[in-house]
């Protein structure tokens, strides 16, 4: 499958507002939070999406995910990462990290709730857990979770 990646533009909003919404209800249910469940509409805003870079993942001109976070010289952190359910497993989202990852100095983290699958993706590309937190749900802090916190660090030059 060809995947193009290409930054985000307003008239992506209805694609991964679908895309997370759909997706976002898988990683729930693997963490057993499903409860927790707010819309993309409802958690950009106060979870910031747009206060760092996001890149939209495409294929046969369709928005197929999503990747967000802030990326430097030093490293960078991925905030938020949605593939299309019906694009699981064909190489999205693995074109997605690797195109944030090429574009970092450095050391790059991300946090992944605790029994969601992606863990063991994350961990495929060499991401190690250097934390486990439990605390409030980001997004929505009436719920309690806990997380895992992956870092992955550039091979030396």
């Amino acid at each position: 499958m060809s995947v193009g990646i290409r930054p985000y533009e307003s008239q992506d909003w209805d694609d991964i507002s679908r895309i997370h919404d759909a997706a976002r209800l898988d990683e729930l249910r693997g963490a057993g939070l499903l409860e927790a469940y707010l819309s993309l509409a409802d958690t950009y805003e106060n979870e910031g999406l747009f206060d760092d870079k996001v890149w939209v993942a495409e294929s046969g001109g369709r928005v197929v995910g999503f990747i967000a976070g802030s990326v430097g010289d030093e490293g960078g952190e991925i905030t938020w990462i949605y593939v299309d359910p019906a694009f699981y497993r064909q190489g999205i989202g693995r074109a997605l990290v690797e195109h944030f990852l090429a574009r970092a100095g450095g050391p790059v983290e991300l946090e992944v709730l605790d029994g969601n699958a992606a863990r063991e993706f994350y961990e495929s590309l060499g991401f190690v857990r250097t934390a486990t937190t439990s605390g409030k749900l980001a997004g929505n802090e009436a719920f309690a979770a806990t997380g895992h916190t992956l870092v992955w660090t550039p091979a030396p030059p």
